[in-house]
């Protein structure tokens, strides 16, 4: 079955506001990680064009690639190493308004200059983070992070 989304132009906030019952209405029913991951990747991309949007999953002590939309990237993550490792190791939400300003940063790619970083918990413990990076300076804020974090909510709590 095709799947096809409604770009919606407006302020952030409207956008996040189409664009979440449409993935929802992507994953509702599938229950297989790497699929949900892989068309939240697509959607967060083609709505926002953001320069890069995948996912990191913990594998062995590590964050490992997984889905994403966007140029090549790191492969793994060290615990508590760049934004991604900060992310998982305080299990917070953290916002980059300037990656050459965050202490370790890893330049996975020199085009990115702002981001946002998101830990997946299921059953209570993280399995992995969303990492959204822009071009832009300053590019996120706290409404990302509160509709960031409700497609998060969406994923089914367990593997």
């Amino acid at each position: 079955m095709a799947e096809e989304l409604t770009i919606h132009k407006g302020t952030k906030e409207e956008q996040y506001q189409s664009l979440l019952p449409q993935i929802k209405g992507l994953i509702t029913g599938e229950d297989n990680l790497i699929a949900n991951l892989a068309n939240i990747a697509a959607a967060l991309k083609e709505q926002f064009n953001f320069f890069w949007v995948g996912f990191y999953l913990v594998e062995n002590k590590q964050l490992v690639l997984g889905p994403f939309q966007g140029p090549v990237a790191c492969t793994r993550i060290a615990y508590d190493r760049g934004v991604c490792g900060t992310a998982w190791a305080k299990e917070e939400t953290i916002i980059v308004p300037n990656v050459d300003e965050f202490p370790g940063h890893i330049a996975c790619s020199s085009l990115s200059k702002s981001e946002i970083v998101l830990p997946i918990f299921q059953a209570g413990k993280c399995i992995g983070i969303l990492d959204v990076d822009s071009d832009q300076l300053n590019a996120f804020d706290q409404v990302d992070a509160n509709y960031l974090q409700e497609v998060l909510n969406y994923l089914p709590q367990s593997v």
